[in-house]
């Protein structure tokens, strides 16, 4: 698992006070930082081999501006091209948000997916969770 914590700011709430239900993707790419460095450890993004297909965000309670969030990132499925990167967002010691991202291998110059290598698989098998542990 990898960890995270963000002091939210004051632009981030909305006209409630609550944190604005935008920020959580923002927040959560953010995270992903670490599992990007397993496929592009110095982040050129003239080597890029990420794409995502697909962004899940749910929200369980209330965000607050005043307290620090910490983000947990964690694997939680790995196949042959694609990986699935589930996260939650902790505040106060509650589970506040989760949400996951399927996140493909991508080669870019053949406009097509591309097998996970051995290292990443192995790179992406050491943060794994089960999801079921988890929802």
């Amino acid at each position: 698992m990898f960890t995270e914590t963000h002091q939210p700011r004051f632009s981030e709430t909305d006209a409630l006070g609550h944190i604005n239900n935008t920020v959580v993707p923002i927040w959560f790419e953010a995270a992903r930082v670490p599992v990007f460095q397993i496929f592009i450890p110095d982040q050129d993004l003239t080597k890029w081999n990420l794409i995502i297909a697909k962004v899940e965000v749910n929200y369980l309670a209330q965000m607050g501006y005043q307290a620090p969030v910490e983000i947990r990132t964690h694997i939680s499925k790995i196949g042959n091209s694609s990986f699935n990167v589930l996260q939650e967002v902790w505040q106060n010691d509650q589970r506040v948000a989760w949400g996951e991202c399927v996140m493909v291998k991508f080669d870019y110059s053949s406009n097509r997916s591309a097998a996970l290598s051995d290292t990443e698989k192995s790179a992406l098998t050491t943060h794994f969770i089960d999801k079921a542990e988890l929802i």
